[in-house]
């Protein structure tokens, strides 16, 4: 089961953070495998909200729905799922500097034939956790001003 963490700080306070990536419709602007992220329902971002996601992760499409199962102000948990994987995102945002410090963690847990590929799939997500580090880090730093 690959495991993917990355720690960095960004410049926006933890509520900036939380508030921004609470909404998975914005992994189109920090995800570099998203391709699209749609809404499923409406109304507030709250825990039980869904999101239809397209990826494309080295060269392979897929398709995952994602809930946002845990919003608190400190902490956004969203899992996706389809038939292949269940792939769980911890986002810890704790006060640092007059900014946020950022623990991201990716957990991605393949089903049936899949469990074979999950050591070329480790690397190929270790890859994509600095991508997206360096992505998610540039476009919270915006919302600074």
């Amino acid at each position: 089961m690959p495991t993917v963490s990355r720690t960095f700080t960004v410049k926006p306070t933890p509520d900036v953070v939380v508030d921004y990536l609470a909404d998975f419709t914005h992994a189109e602007e920090w995800d570099p495998g998203t391709e699209s992220c749609t809404r499923l329902d409406s109304g507030p971002i709250q825990v039980g909200s869904r999101f239809h996601n397209e990826s494309k992760i080295a060269g392979v499409s897929t398709e995952l729905v994602y809930e946002l199962v845990t919003l608190d102000a400190d902490k956004v948990v969203l899992r996706g799922e389809n038939d292949s994987a269940t792939s769980t995102d911890t986002i810890t945002v704790t006060p640092k500097d007059g900014g946020s410090e950022i623990t991201y963690e990716a957990v991605i847990e393949a089903k049936g034939v899949g469990k074979l590929a999950e050591p070329l799939m480790k690397l190929v997500f270790e890859r994509i956790g600095s991508e997206t580090e360096k992505k998610m880090t540039e476009v919270l730093d915006r919302l600074a001003g």
